[in-house]
């Protein structure tokens, strides 16, 4: 890379990790002080403080995109004010050769952030789920807990899991056996591990429902036969933006098999899929506002747009992902009409400022 490629490339790369640390910042404060309403028992300040820490990765691979847009303008930006790029461009140095030197930061920093994406956010998000039901739940112990944990069903059975730990272990589990529209059977454990193909459950208290009569029982150990196993636990636990790209992948495909609805994992595949596409093209969108009506804008008018223009993106993301599960048209559609919007409205720019 020649010495102004590696001028401009540092120039733009400190500025988008700089604004990166500065939202990430601003998002950890938040989320601190977020947490304060749920301190008690034994999740206190110092647990929270962990839990914020352990979803610091997530945060990271969600404010990329934004990053990515106010750093370019703010870095493309100041060149611009010290009439720089006034330079470059005379000095021979084509609009489309300082794009591509603009880039080649933004390139590493969304490697950085899709393996963040794949291999770091999946599991500590779901290691500090795990950290702060463990300890809402060890505070009370009550049956069940509509705050936190999970919920799911199984043909006339409905079960809560107040904490899913990794590996096949879970705190908390309460039964609710229908027989139609009456309740048969409830039975609460405080502790299951899986083995093999079968849970077994620990200290254990049923209570059953006959009739007018209720009888109750308790037990040490139980075997509870389930189809549901930790891998399958894995993708019940995390919202589906908050899974790998292939756990997406695969998990859409097991709900096809058993035609059920995979349009909301689907979305957030294509997202995921999309994010260095949606990056590039916020990026161009910064490069169309430095070289045409942002050219002698004041820094803080630059990151001003870049913050309207970041949230206008992530409000149309937002609306119509979900309308694509409402309406039924593709996810992939959803999520390519922001990105091409943006393209192509930098594009058109750029034209004109060339």
């Amino acid at each position: 890379m020649s010495k102004l490629g590696a001028y401009i490339a540092s120039t733009v790369g400190g500025s988008i990790l700089l604004v990166l640390l500065l939202v990430v910042g601003l998002d950890i404060v938040a989320a601190i002080v977020d947490q304060l309403g749920d301190l008690r028992g034994d999740y206190t300040f110092a647990q929270a403080i962990y839990y914020v820490l352990l979803t610091v990765p997530g945060s990271v691979y969600e404010y990329v995109p934004l990053s990515a847009l106010i750093g370019s303008l703010v870095g493309m930006g100041m060149l611009a004010s010290n009439s720089e790029l006034i330079v470059m461009r005379a000095s021979g140095r084509s609009l489309a050769r300082l794009a591509e030197y603009c880039c080649r930061p933004v390139i590493l920093i969304v490697i950085a952030s899709m393996l963040i994406g794949e291999f770091v956010s999946p599991y500590t998000d779901k290691w500090a789920k795990t950290h702060k039901d463990l300890r809402l739940w060890g505070a009370s112990h009550s049956l069940v807990s509509g705050r936190s944990g999970l919920w799911h069903r199984e043909g006339d059975t409905f079960l809560h899991l107040s904490v899913v730990q990794p590996g096949g272990v879970l705190y908390g589990v309460t039964l609710f056996e229908f027989n139609g529209d009456d309740l048969s059977r409830a039975l609460w454990a405080q502790r299951a591990t899986y083995s093999g193909d079968s849970w077994l459950l620990e200290d254990i208290r049923e209570t059953r429902f006959e009739g007018n009569s209720v009888s109750s029982a308790s037990a040490t150990t139980r075997t509870w036969q389930s189809e549901l196993t930790p891998r399958s636990l894995n993708f019940l636990v995390n919202e589906p933006n908050e899974l790998a790209l292939r756990s997406l992948d695969d998990y859409s495909r097991y709900l096809d098999a058993q035609g059920l609805d995979a349009a909301p994992f689907r979305l957030a595949f294509w997202q995921k899929s999309l994010q260095p596409v949606a990056v590039f093209s916020l990026v161009l969108i910064a490069l169309s506002f430095v070289f045409g009506p942002l050219r002698s804008a004041t820094m803080g008018f630059r990151v001003f747009t870049g913050i309207v223009v970041g949230i206008a993106f992530q409000f149309a993301q937002n609306l119509l992902g979900p309308a694509s599960l409402i309406y039924g048209f593709p996810p992939l559609l959803a999520v390519l009409m922001p990105i091409g919007v943006c393209a192509l409205g930098g594009l058109l720019m750029l034209s004109r400022g060339s």
